[in-house]
């Protein structure tokens, strides 16, 4: 029995998304012009931050939280959190950073892909669900059936096509990705297949990943990626946990394949620079820089420290075997 992780990054977010009433503009509305409204600023693909240890989000709140939401270039109704407070992102994309409403000392719009690691579960999970829905804005701001604007509706929580002749909806998506540990053997001989992509930094070694492609299941996504990146025939599929991924909009689904035989590993160069198969004692040896496996709180760390801990004495990987966190 596979134990998934108590929280991945990016997951547990505490809003209630009120999905029920963000069709009501009136509701909406009152929303916005609550006092106790609370609006997490976003510019040109960065949340802003309160520089510390840890980070933490920042939130403008009374009368400069009106300020943000009337500068707003799109403005998307998040949720209400658990003491009534309605929260809101506002993409303040188009306008300079000096020109920007001033916000506190200490803050900064930063990279959530360099910091996310450092941020604590509930500020992860916001910043990565306001990263995502913006993310989804900018790439739809004309309909791709006509080619006309598109006009933001239900709280941000979808775009309509000005065509009137057309009217088209489009609403945010997620494109699925199947992440999976391959393994094969019990005990001592257990082995696992970690690999590597020529863009990843040097020493970096994973999981397995790829796209669901249109006409297919995800459980037949895992079986193609695995058979196609390094020529191994999946026997049982385990699922694991999944992870949202908001780089820019993706679910990753986690996965353990285990194949009948660790054969020999064929890999397509185009796609991997190495792919091999490794013991528990191996992964546990993992120096910098030579080796070393993603940081925790990614979905893959989380699939091989599983299968790590599976094996008693070996536990999880090392702090010294972990990428960098930012």
């Amino acid at each position: 029995m596979i134990s998934a992780p108590e929280a991945v990054l990016y997951t547990g977010c505490g809003l209630d998304r009120v999905a029920a009433r963000r069709a009501n503009d009136a509701w909406i509305e009152a929303q916005r012009r609550a006092p106790s409204i609370r609006v997490l600023p976003y510019w040109r693909g960065r949340n802003l931050i309160i520089d510390g240890e840890p980070p933490r989000l920042a939130a403008a709140t009374g009368a400069s939280a009106q300020d943000v939401a009337a500068a707003a270039e799109t403005l998307v109704f998040l949720g209400t959190s658990a003491d009534g407070c309605p929260w809101f992102a506002a993409d303040l994309s188009a306008g300079e950073r000096r020109d920007l409403p001033a916000f506190g000392d200490g803050t900064a719009f930063r990279d959530l892909w360099r910091i996310g690691a450092r941020l604590t579960r509930d500020d992860g999970a916001i910043l990565a669900y306001v990263r995502g829905m913006m993310h989804w804005h900018q790439q739809h701001r004309f309909c791709g059936r006509c080619g006309q604007p598109t006009h933001v509706r239900d709280g941000g929580h979808m775009r309509v096509c000005a065509n009137e002749a057309c009217a088209e909806k489009h609403f945010p998506r997620t494109d699925p990705v199947v992440i999976m540990l391959v393994t094969h053997g019990e005990g001592s001989d257990a082995r696992c297949v970690l690999a590597r992509q020529p863009a990843w930094p040097a020493g970096l070694h994973s999981t397995l990943a790829g796209f669901v492609e249109p006409g297919e299941s995800v459980e037949e996504a895992v079986v193609r990626e695995v058979r196609e990146e390094v020529g191994l025939e999946v026997a049982r599929l385990t699922y694991f946990t999944s992870q949202p991924w908001p780089f820019p909009g993706s679910l990753m689904l986690g996965y353990r394949a285990t194949v009948e035989s660790a054969g020999a590993i064929r890999y397509d160069t185009a796609e991997l620079e190495d792919a091999r198969w490794f013991s528990r004692a191996d992964v546990q040896a993992f120096t910098r820089p030579e080796r070393y496996l993603p940081y925790r709180g990614t979905i893959a760390r989380a699939l091989i420290d599983a299968w790590l801990a599976e094996g008693g004495d070996f536990g999880r990987g090392s702090e010294r075997d972990e990428a960098d966190r930012c």
